[in-house]
């Protein structure tokens, strides 16, 4: 089973350096064990790029392994140096916690917490605020040398530009957290990004030297995730992608995943997707053969927003953008109206009726009156899905959806929302 799993793993280019590749194996193919991932509440939300690690320990949860999913409730108040060239702004002690009960949502709807093997939750504030300064020096920082420190890349990085201890520190308090949950939930391997990795192999230094048995635990880092020309995954000209529908709507979110590139979506299907290898290899021929289909693209997003927002979001990011496409725009609600045009280019008017070709001209819709009383006659003007071709026409409170705002297309794809200020 374990041979499996971890060829399943390396097919699907997860797999970027393991501790201990035959230990783990032999540990994996003799019992069922306890894996884990953290993530540090640095804001409240997780965005795409931190769910790669998780979704690779839902995997092994799928395999019958069970998943601990910790949320640095501690580590998140002081800061990673690791893939930071400054320090890190420190959050209040509130917000971290509100961080905590967002993120903690948010892992509910990757992983199963019902089944024999269902996930656990902690927080290593739990054990590591009990803790003095005095305790944590006598008992941990003894046991970490300064020159093996000094040899991570995360802190020696950092000693040029500056290095406060508050960071330089971080690496034992995560050590701390493999020690304490190999003590008292017999975690025997943690998953993190490949930057994570100085952080785990110091948790497998303090594991060996606070045991008098062999202590047997290994880590695992799965690669930086990049797109084919090299440049970073996960960002957009609006910034992150996150989980948080409020942050990034389930329809921008769809979208992210729909727009992704023919170079790239295969490999995007084995890193988040559970999608089977006979399926994705089914679909990587359709991309060589029938590429305008964008049967990945389309497979890539239902699972995707299935996942992380639910079928009816996915269904409603569907309907969104055949409206769009078809510009029939009388099918979509005011919210779903808000969502699709959240980005396009936005003009503010006084709310009052106006003339079609004076608002037109006054919202930057069309250039001059001339070209706006042409552009009506011509049919190519509608207002919230509907075709206006009157140059008499007088745009009133009907047309304002929810008495706010206002969709205009001017011919087949130039959108532009009028927002009506009182």
């Amino acid at each position: 089973m374990s041979k499996q799993l971890l060829e399943d793993l390396s097919w699907r280019g997860l797999l970027y350096q393991q501790t201990d590749e035959e230990g783990m194996t032999a540990l994996l193919d003799k019992e069922k064990v306890a894996l884990y991932c953290g993530v540090d509440p640095t804001a409240d939300s997780m965005h795409i790029g931190h769910i790669v690690p998780l979704l690779t320990l839902r995997r092994f949860q799928m395999h019958g392994h069970q998943p601990i999913l910790l949320v640095g409730g501690a580590t998140g108040t002081i800061g990673d140096p690791s893939g930071r060239s400054e320090e890190r702004q420190l959050q209040s002690m509130e917000q971290v916690d509100q961080n905590v009960a967002a993120i903690t949502e948010q892992m509910k709807r990757i992983f199963d917490f019902e089944a024999d093997n269902g996930a656990k939750m902690v927080n290593n504030k739990d054990w590591i605020s009990n803790m003095t300064i005095i305790d944590f020096l006598r008992d941990y920082g003894k046991l970490v040398n300064i020159n093996y420190l000094l040899g991570k890349d995360s802190i020696s990085s950092r000693l040029d530009t500056g290095l406060s201890f508050t960071e330089f520190a971080y690496t034992l308090i995560q050590g701390i957290d493999f020690n304490h949950l190999y003590d008292h939930h017999n975690c025997r391997v943690q998953i993190g990004g490949s930057d994570q990795w100085g952080n785990i192999t110091t948790g497998l230094e303090m594991i060996r030297k606070t045991h008098d048995e062999e202590a047997k635990a290994f880590g695992i880092t799965i690669p930086l995730v990049t797109k084919a020309d090299g440049t970073k995954f996960g960002k957009t000209a609006g910034g992150a992608v996150w989980l948080d529908a409020e942050k990034t709507t389930p329809y921008e979110f769809f979208q992210f995943w729909i727009n992704t590139a023919d170079a790239d979506v295969i490999k995007y299907l084995k890193i988040f997707t559970f999608v089977s290898r006979e399926e994705i290899e089914a679909l990587e021929k359709a991309v060589q053969e029938q590429p305008h289909l964008r049967e990945a693209q389309k497979r890539l997003a239902k699972e995707m927003t299935e996942l992380i927002h639910g079928v009816e979001a996915h269904e409603q990011a569907v309907r969104i953008s055949q409206a769009l496409f078809s510009g029939n725009l009388k099918e979509l609600t005011v919210s779903e109206m808000k969502d699709a045009f959240k980005d396009v280019p936005t003009s503010e008017v006084p709310k009052q009726d106006a003339n079609i070709v004076d608002l037109l001209v006054e919202a930057a819709v069309s250039p001059s009156k001339r070209q706006a009383r042409e552009d009506v006659t011509n049919g190519a003007i509608s207002i919230n899905g509907e075709k206006v071709t009157d140059v008499a026409y007088t745009v009133t409170g009907t047309d304002r959806l929810d008495d706010q705002f206002m969709i205009v297309r001017r011919g087949k794809k130039n959108y532009r929302m009028i927002q009506f200020l009182q």
